[in-house]
């Protein structure tokens, strides 16, 4: 029998405490590298994980805010909200995308425009984002999807406010549309500030004011489930409305002007000459603006592409028009100021003018010619020879150099995008875009507004204007007042600084209003029954713009050439000793100024008179004159 080992207690107690302690220890730095990592993870990542935690519970839907509305300077709603639904989804809650969008596709009915535009944004939104599918659902659509709702997970089907027009093509090139916004809005637009936005100005008024218009965007925490499907709402920040715009434009006056074009393609700009606001800013043909709030069909889109009226063109804003003879007032300026001219003096008018020197003869309105008149009489009745003769005296570069003080040649900076600059004709431009010298004969000719000129209507409207009040210019504006709520009272806009006046000598304007007061009024005026019946004296000029050259030497009178031939102009403003309204009125085809532009001018002055609280007669039908 073996002897056991004697025990030695104080060296097992020994080696025991030494394990405890060791135990302890790797115990404790075990417990401190939790407490550490514990710490770590709820002080040092505390917002981090606070925020992975609330994406997965709380779901941040930005609000979009109201647009804000469009009025005319009346009160006349121009364009509004109405209430529609539309079909979103969200691109993180969806396996298979192209799976799911075929599956809409037969449920209830997307086109390839909506899914090529769907594609496009998804490209530029963020993957927890709601994006827009379909726009104005039917309620038919709306209860096919939602008996199949359940198979369609990240699709839901949501209320928003879309743009309406209820004065329809009306106004469409003025107030203009707005658009979903594509690839192209989105990279130019602040991501923040349109989230949850889903329609941007594309043209006219929309574009120009956006910024006003589109207001700031709300917000709302939502807490969804595990399927990401809403539970309540925990918090609302609610969105800032747009600002509602009212114009300077006046619908009665806008209306009665695109009535009496009665579908002939032109344009037409009303301007209050005593601050530069827009009465009226007509382009015909126009088109509806609702077509493209939603997406245009292309069915459609290419009808108004394809037709060879041009209506997606603002032909008011960006229309290529030679002026003719409305563009005598202005050179008739030019020579009075630089003392080339007085009143009084006369030039002989045979029917045919000829520069010294050469053989070719530069033709008169009449044949024969006019006799021996003045300025009054040359305005009155268009006498080609007076202003050849003074154009020539000039010299183009006095010429273009004096008429660029109206405004010629360059933008008017109307408070619109897109606005054309048109021609005033001189050495330089003509060097820059043909490389070729200038000829006297251009001179000549551009004395009667023919040649190389070219105006766009709101800058010839602009230049009448200002010639009403002897030469103080106001920039062009559409925009009135602002409004931030429909309670609170319109905010007047600050008027343009006026420029300082062009006429040195009152009595040189004074000579060319009674010129322009004879074409309206006087017996051998162009426009000679265009101011019948009317309550104020209405001051004038016609113009009748030949666009092709003649092919023989034998003399025709304007109205023996086909109409065709011709762009009509009529400048008018009214009343001449203080004029309140300036209007221009440019058709693409017709006989004469003075015949057919001038009685759509007069249809907007009367509608016009009905603001100003008068009832005018009506004005006898015009004369065939240029």
């Amino acid at each position: 029998m073996k002897a056991r080992p004697i025990r030695d207690s104080r060296q097992e107690s020994a080696v025991f405490v030494r394990r405890a302690i060791i135990g302890f220890l790797l115990i404790l730095v075990a417990l401190s590298v939790l407490a550490s990592r514990f710490w770590f993870l709820q002080v040092v990542k505390h917002r981090e994980l606070q925020s992975r935690s609330d994406e997965n519970r709380i779901l941040t839907r930005p609000l979009a805010p109201a647009r804000g509305l469009i009025y005319d300077r009346n009160g006349i709603l121009l364009a509004e909200n109405i209430a529609a639904f539309r079909l979103e989804v969200v691109p993180e809650q969806v396996q298979d995308m192209e799976s799911l969008l075929a599956d809409l596709k037969l449920t209830i009915g997307i086109s390839e425009d909506d899914l090529d535009r769907f594609r496009s944004l998804v490209k530029s939104k963020r993957s927890y984002q709601s994006i827009p599918l379909r726009l104005k659902l039917s309620e038919e659509e709306i209860a096919r999807f939602a008996v199949n709702r359940w198979r369609f997970r990240g699709v839901d089907v949501v209320p928003y406010l879309t743009r309406f027009y209820p004065r329809g093509k009306k106004l469409g090139h003025l107030v203009g549309y707005v658009g979903r916004i594509d690839a192209a809005d989105a990279e130019r637009l602040d991501a923040s500030r349109y989230a949850g936005t889903t329609h941007v100005g594309k043209t006219g008024i929309e574009r120009s004011y956006e910024e006003l218009l589109h207001g700031e965007p709300g917000y709302e925490l939502v807490e969804v489930n595990a399927d990401r499907r809403p539970l309540r709402v925990l918090e609302r920040v609610a969105p800032k409305p747009g600002r509602n715009l009212y114009l300077t434009v006046d619908v009665r006056i806008q209306e009665a002007g695109e009535l009496a074009f009665a579908d002939r393609p032109g344009a037409s700009v009303a301007i209050d000459p005593r601050n530069g606001e827009v009465l009226a800013m007509i382009s015909v043909p126009s088109f509806d603006p609702n077509l493209f709030v939603n997406g245009i069909s292309q069915t459609d889109y290419n009808a108004l592409l394809n037709s060879p009226d041009k209506p997606l063109l603002d032909r008011a804003l960006r229309g290529s028009y030679v002026p003719g003879s409305t563009i005598k007032p202005f050179v008739a300026a030019a020579g009075l100021e630089l003392g080339l001219r007085k009143p009084s003096d006369t030039v002989m008018s045979t029917g045919e003018f000829f520069i010294p020197g050469q053989q070719r003869g530069y033709r008169d309105v009449r044949a024969g010619g006019h006799g021996r008149v003045d300025l009054v009489q040359s305005l009155a009745q268009s006498v080609n020879t007076y202003y050849y003769a003074l154009a020539l005296e000039l010299g183009i570069d006095r010429f273009a150099s004096y008429l660029a003080r109206f405004g010629f040649g360059q933008p008017t900076g109307i408070d619109l995008e897109g606005e054309g600059s048109g021609v005033l004709p001189s050495k330089e431009w003509k060097q820059a875009r043909f490389g070729k010298p200038w000829y006297p004969g251009e001179t000549v000719i551009s004395g009667i507004g023919q040649g190389f000129w070219v105006v766009t209507p709101v800058q010839l409207a602009s230049a009448v204007a200002t010639l009403s009040v002897g030469g103080i210019a106001h920039r062009p504006r559409l925009l009135h007042a602002t409004q931030q709520g429909i309670g609170d009272a319109p905010e007047a806009v600050a008027e343009s600084q006026a420029q300082p006046a062009i006429f040195r000598d009152p009595a040189n304007w004074h000579a060319i209003r009674e010129g322009m007061i004879a074409v309206v009024n006087g017996p051998t005026g162009t426009a000679r029954t265009m101011g019948i019946g009317f309550p104020y004296v209405i001051a004038g000029k016609s113009g009748t713009a030949e666009r092709y050259s003649r092919t023989t030497e034998a003399w025709q009178h304007i109205s023996q050439v086909a109409i065709e031939r011709h762009q009509v102009l009529f400048e008018a403003f009214t009343p001449a000793e203080a004029p309140r309204i300036s209007v221009i009125v440019a058709l693409e085809a017709g006989r004469g100024g003075g015949r057919d532009a001038a009685p759509v001018a007069r249809k907007m002055l009367d509608a016009w008179l009905i603001g100003e609280g008068q009832a005018p007669s009506p004005p006898a039908s015009g004369t065939d004159h240029p």
